[in-house]
């Protein structure tokens, strides 16, 4: 009965040690691959927001100057906290001749595959300023 009662004492063996590692070693890995995520998906957040800050200050800017704009696409860069941003100007006549519709379009510079992703879409409108209001 003695040697009985001295494996239950030994501990551990070097199998069950290993599993064990194993097991904590898959855990932490997948603690770390989730962390990771969580930080790209707040870098993307990030991106988001101020691309869509460049979206509207583009239209806020129309609107503050008063801008007629001329039927077509324009282009243009624009740096928002820290980060550069291209934008493209969609504008389209409307049924109504005095108003002109405005679609901004803001993307994260191109990948050198060339991808460039639309971060930021918004939509505004144009009213031609009334005659001799210059």
């Amino acid at each position: 009965m003695r040697r009985a009662e001295r494996r239950c004492r030994r501990g551990f063996t070097l199998v069950e040690v290993l599993v064990a590692l194993a097991i904590i070693s898959v855990a932490l890995l997948a603690a770390l691959r989730a962390a990771g995520q969580a930080t790209q998906a707040v870098d993307e957040l990030r991106l988001r927001l101020f691309a869509g800050w460049v979206a509207q200050n583009r239209l806020a800017e129309h609107r503050a100057r008063g801008d007629w704009l001329a039927l077509g696409i324009s282009r243009g860069a624009q740096r928002q906290a820290g980060a550069d941003f291209a934008w493209r100007e969609e504008v389209i006549g409307t049924p109504n001749p005095a108003f002109r519709r405005v679609d901004v379009f803001v993307t994260a510079p191109a990948t050198p595959s060339g991808d460039a992703r639309v971060l930021a879409r918004l939509t505004g409108f144009v009213v031609r300023p009334p005659p001799g209001s210059r």
